[in-house]
Parts: C-alpha cells; sequence; structure tokens
C-alpha cells in the first residue's frame, strides 16, 4: 500500500515537471528533449505502480428463501463432505472428495 502511494506521488512529481519543462521549451528548444523523457518516466512508473494491484474477484451467491443444509455424501465412495470445501468454479459450485479425489458438481434436488 505505500509503495503504491510513493509511486503515484513519484510518477505526480515527474509529470509535473515534464509540464513545466514542456511549456518552457518555447525559450529553449533543448527542453522538449528533456520534457518526452519526463513524460515517458512518469507514465511507466504509473503503468507499473497499476499493473502491481492485483484484482480482486468477489462472488456472491444469494439466497431467496431459508435453507436446509442437508449432508453431501460423495457420490463415488458416499463419504460425508464438508459443505465448507465447496469452490464455485465457471459459476458452478464443485466440491472435491478428500477421500477419493472424486469432483462433482453440487446441485439442488427438487423440493418435491
Amino acid at each position: 500500500m505505500i509503495k503504491t502511494i510513493i509511486g503515484y506521488g513519484v510518477s505526480a512529481i515527474i509529470l509535473f515537471f515534464a509540464i513545466l519543462f514542456a511549456l518552457a521549451s518555447a525559450y529553449a528548444p533543448i527542453r522538449i528533449v528533456v520534457s518526452i523523457i519526463l513524460f515517458s518516466a512518469g507514465f511507466f512508473i504509473l503503468y507499473f505502480v497499476w499493473k502491481r494491484q492485483p484484482t480482486k474477484i468477489i462472488q456472491k451467491i444469494e439466497i431467496p428463501a431459508q435453507i436446509k443444509v442437508h449432508e453431501i455424501k460423495c457420490p463415488n465412495c458416499s463419504a460425508s463432505l464438508d459443505i465448507r470445501q465447496i469452490k464455485v468454479t465457471n459459476g458452478i459450485p464443485t466440491i472435491k472428495c478428500p477421500y477419493c479425489g472424486y469432483v462433482f458438481e453440487v446441485t439442488e434436488e427438487p423440493k418435491w
């Protein structure tokens, strides 16, 4: 977090000086070269700081009514499974049996 703030601050200072040198290039043409170098460095630091930030993906499951959680059993070996081990992959809730290694989709049984 601190590195990100420092990176944004350094980039802002470099870009500020790049703008100053670009405006001052009317009096000395060599300053446009320095301005281009400073713009490049400032945008490179911005890209590097932005790229380093991890993307957070949060999936929420909304249940419209109260549910009763029944015991989940492996269809391969009939072992009881812990519902906290359910993982959502590609939008499908799946669970892996710790006993036999079988991975299967968790489905809701009809209520009738």
